[in-house]
């Protein structure tokens, strides 16, 4: 099923005196861009975390944050009464050594990091498996969220490649019309010369070479060929990076026949075509 690369998820659960909650967003990106922020009390599952995220996001730009919220007034705040009492204990000694004057030490240590600890106690091993089943269900909803937006992305490209292949049999009435205004306008060219030295196989020759010059059935043909197969990859899983490629290759034959037109109704048909794969390939960048 195709997916977006756009997405969100959250999840929470409360274990015994606090609430986790573990928050994941993403964007399109063209690898796994991947930024984790999380209390120093559960980095010892980071690893398993990221993985866990690589694994079922695969690709993009993600943000995964996770948050704590003390439920009990009594566990906000605690201080780390022997890291206090040695770092005062130094700095007074120090300010002893140096003979300067009594600073206001509280202050200072009650900004210096670990002195307060704002997270609780060290959770368990067994909150730290849930806290690990948290990120995976926010995985989850981050991912049925991207098959939501995939399907409004299917259905851009269905609506997109139809103009584009309703554009290019608009284009066939008016290619007999321009080969005939090739020749009326070689043959308007020649009647300027002298009858008895105009040549009639040269005049002839000259015609096929425009005619071979401005002809698109190949360029027709390949485009046919690109979309149809930009259709089958439609509901392959991870199919943006190949649809990236493909919607290139319909750029360029779309821009060869451009580049033959000669044609002012053909024209405005190849400027409608570009614009319809340059709406294909801006939903692209956000296709997993």
């Amino acid at each position: 099923m195709m997916q977006s690369m756009t997405g969100f998820g959250k999840s929470s659960s409360i274990f015994q005196s606090r609430k986790a909650s573990v928050e994941i967003r993403t964007l399109n990106s063209k690898g796994l861009d991947l930024s984790v922020k999380m209390p120093s009390i559960y980095k010892e599952v980071e690893p398993q975390i990221r993985k866990l995220v690589a694994e079922v996001l695969s690709r993009g730009k993600i943000e995964l944050s996770i948050h704590i919220e003390s439920e009990k007034a009594s566990e906000m705040n605690l201080v780390n009464k022997e890291l206090a009492t040695s770092i005062y204990e130094e700095l007074k000694m120090l300010n002893t050594s140096w003979g300067e004057k009594e600073s206001d030490y509280l202050s200072m240590i009650l900004r210096m990091p670990e002195v307060i600890n704002t997270e609780g106690v060290a959770p368990g091993k067994e909150e730290l498996m849930q806290v690990i089943d948290l990120a995976k269900d926010a995985c989850g909803q981050v991912r049925q969220f991207r098959e939501k937006e995939g399907e409004d992305l299917q259905a851009e490209f269905l609506q997109r490649t139809g103009e584009i292949s309703r554009l290019l049999v608009e284009i066939e009435p008016f290619e007999e019309e321009r080969i005939q205004s090739t020749r009326e306008r070689l043959q308007k060219g020649l009647d300027e010369f002298p009858s008895d030295k105009m040549d009639n196989n040269r005049f002839e020759q000259e015609l096929i070479y425009y005619i071979e010059k401005l002809d698109i059935a190949e360029e027709k043909m390949r485009l046919s060929n690109h979309i149809k197969y930009f259709l089958e990859t439609l509901p392959l899983h991870q199919s943006g990076k190949k649809l990236g490629f493909i919607a290139q290759e319909m750029g360029r034959e779309i821009n060869t026949i451009g580049s033959k037109c000669n044609h002012s109704e053909m024209q405005k048909r190849v400027v409608q075509m570009k614009d319809s794969l340059e709406k294909i390939k801006e939903q692209i960048l956000n296709t997993l």
